[in-house]
């Protein structure tokens, strides 16, 4: 009964076949490629390209305070309504900002000195109009920097764009509570 699935040879003895092969010489099965189950050579991988260098110019700094921050403190209130909550997100907002300020003075410090290099260089070379080049360049940096400089001192002072930054924020956060409240409390009808 159980033999069922056994195939029979001509004198009715079965025969099992043997790594792809039958011992009574019926048709053997085709034999698979090595190269279809193991790979000969992996693929190189390709090394990852570095990232590229974030510059820091005074553009970064205007986006960051133009960010709505408003929305922002909204959304935390909503998830954390405790002042402590507000107080940490507003110290960690300044902290970001002064980062940001950082960043950007650096970046400027840096490209003068560099600038400062390229000048000297070129004008031992005699190339006048590439040092004229170099040098507004420079004193667009300047002004940057001078621009930065100044918001630095106002984030200091608690004053200018830094304390609008501040304001915003504390303004979406009030809202949300004050939304948290007229859904709990204002809404309910007694």
């Amino acid at each position: 009964m159980f033999n069922f699935f056994k195939r029979a040879d001509n004198n009715g003895t079965p025969t099992l076949p043997l790594n792809g092969h039958h011992l009574n010489g019926a048709a053997a099965l085709p034999e698979v490629e090595e190269r279809v189950f193991i790979e000969s050579a992996a693929v190189p991988e390709k090394p990852a390209a570095p990232a590229p260098a974030v510059e820091y110019h005074i553009g970064v700094l205007y986006a960051f305070m133009d960010r709505n921050h408003e929305v922002k403190g909204y959304d935390d209130a909503l998830i954390n309504p405790d002042i402590s909550n507000l107080n940490q997100n507003l110290d960690a907002l300044k902290n970001e900002l002064i980062r940001t300020l950082k960043k950007v003075k650096t970046f400027y410090e840096d490209f003068i000195q560099e600038t400062e290099f390229h000048i000297q260089s070129r004008s031992r070379s005699g190339m006048v109009d590439m040092v004229e080049e170099l040098e507004m360049k420079k004193k667009i940096a300047l002004g940057h920097i001078d621009k930065v400089k100044l918001i630095e001192s106002d984030t200091e002072n608690g004053q200018g764009d830094c304390n609008g930054i501040l304001i915003s924020y504390t303004r979406g956060f009030k809202n949300g509570l004050a939304a948290i409240s007229h859904h709990h409390i204002l809404s309910r009808k007694f």
